[in-house]
């Protein structure tokens, strides 16, 4: 029996071993979405720590989808140009603790997601 605050660790657990590579993605940009709404708010309540926290959470996934280009397509040199614009604001906004800095990268990400979304769809692959 699971206790009732380790169910949705669970559930999140075999959602990530049962995804596709391409769901896993789209993971990613939910969970960087998520992880610079928690450093937004966070900015606002003055909670540096938690701040920070989630802002490195972020430049992780950021750092990640980087590593993982595939540069034998031309397009990864202009995915490189855009994590690599969302990092430094990711970091910089870390720095100073400034909402809208966090906002402007968050956009970004947003706009990458959303274009996943969209492959995704044109290829039939799971979108929930």
């Amino acid at each position: 029996m699971t206790p009732n605050g380790n169910i949705a660790q669970v559930y999140r657990g075999t959602q990530i071993n049962t995804a596709s590579p391409a769901e896993l993605t789209l993971m990613l940009y939910e969970g960087a979405i998520k992880f610079c709404n928690k450093a937004i708010y966070a900015i606002e309540e003055s909670n540096i720590a938690k701040a920070n926290e989630n802002l490195i959470k972020a430049q992780k996934i950021i750092m990640e989808f980087r590593g993982t280009l595939d540069f034998k397509y031309p397009v990864a040199k202009d995915f490189e140009l855009v994590y690599d614009y969302i990092y430094r604001r990711l970091v910089e906004a870390n720095i100073r603790k400034d909402k809208e800095i966090v906002e402007d990268a968050l956009k970004y990400i947003r706009e990458m997601r959303d274009t996943w979304k969209e492959v995704m769809r044109q290829n039939k692959m799971h979108v929930k």
